[in-house]
């Protein structure tokens, strides 16, 4: 097995497991919650195999939606976000996503925090569109959508960081 493959196993096993274990406990005052997990969407190699970040990103979804029995929400996020993450690469990163010579663990610039921005937002706003499910609650979906992106942006930084390899 190729190391690549091997650190995309045990990221997506520990960012599962720090999600059901600790995060879902994290609530700031009922309306934002923590969502870290979408990391292993985001840090997937750009030159990944597609088939297998659509597959592995249901997947996640599909077991955090058994662990807090949400019915389907977290899947469809989850795969959503990563169908169009090339869309947002390009969208962030320009040419330099087109030569695939982008790495989000790298030092913060504006084009990965705009890629970050971008993705947690659009996920966010998925996953609450699709658990308020009624026009009439727009606004505690808008407001939700946006305390909880900021709450996970910066966490998500901030794990990226921790886990960031040391220069050779």
């Amino acid at each position: 097995m190729n190391s690549t493959v091997i650190i995309n196993i045990l990221r997506f096993i520990a960012l599962l497991a720090a999600q059901v274990i600790i995060f879902n406990r994290v609530d700031l005052f009922g309306i934002a919650e923590a969502y870290p997990y979408i990391l292993f969407i985001l840090l997937f190699p750009v030159n990944g195999n597609r088939a297998v970040l659509l597959l592995s990103a249901f997947t996640m979804g599909i077991l955090l939606d058994m662990f807090l029995n949400s019915g389907g929400s977290h899947a469809v996020a989850c795969t959503v976000l990563a169908y169009i993450r090339p869309s947002i690469f390009r969208f962030s990163f320009g040419v330099s996503y087109e030569y695939q010579t982008v790495k989000i663990n790298d030092r913060l610039s504006p084009e990965r925090f705009s890629f970050l921005l971008i993705s947690v937002v659009t996920h966010h706003l998925i996953l609450y569109l699709l658990e308020a499910f009624r026009f009439g609650l727009i606004l505690e979906v808008l407001l939700r959508t946006v305390l909880t992106s900021l709450f996970t942006l910066l966490l998500c930084i901030t794990i990226i960081y921790l886990i960031k390899p040391g220069k050779q």
